[in-house]
């Protein structure tokens, strides 16, 4: 039986830039308890036991085309309770973004690597 997911995986070409984005910009909070790996990587809290793991490694993909908008290639979807604060803030970053053609309350942006991510508004 499926309890939940723990976590989810990215490659990134530049640590220190991927830091900056899931850090600062996204506001995660870093996990201390990565043990050392053949790697280098982070590890981030989300939610009571959900991670985001960033794994300093080639992507594989790199240089493939990707879909302009991201929920049209594989993504990760975050509930959020507020979508304006993320607007804003990508907004005042310059970070591009698109909107969901659902209609729902999400929005999707892509992170210094490529990789897709949706922020859904959801309210309590």
């Amino acid at each position: 039986m499926i309890l939940g997911i723990h976590h989810t995986t990215f490659l990134t070409s530049d640590l220190p830039r991927s830091r900056d984005f899931y850090e600062r910009i996204l506001g995660i909070s870093l996990d201390v308890h990565r043990p050392q790996m053949s790697f280098d990587g982070v590890w981030y809290d989300v939610a009571p036991n959900q991670q985001i793991h960033l794994m300093l490694l080639p992507d594989p993909e790199q240089g493939l085309p990707r879909p302009a908008h991201g929920g049209r290639d594989r993504h990760v979807a975050f509930a959020v309770n507020d979508l304006a604060q993320f607007i804003a803030r990508f907004d005042a970053e310059g970070i591009p973004y698109t909107l969901s053609q659902s209609g729902r309350r999400a929005l999707f942006c892509r992170d210094p690597d490529q990789n897709a991510l949706e922020f859904i508004e959801v309210l309590a």
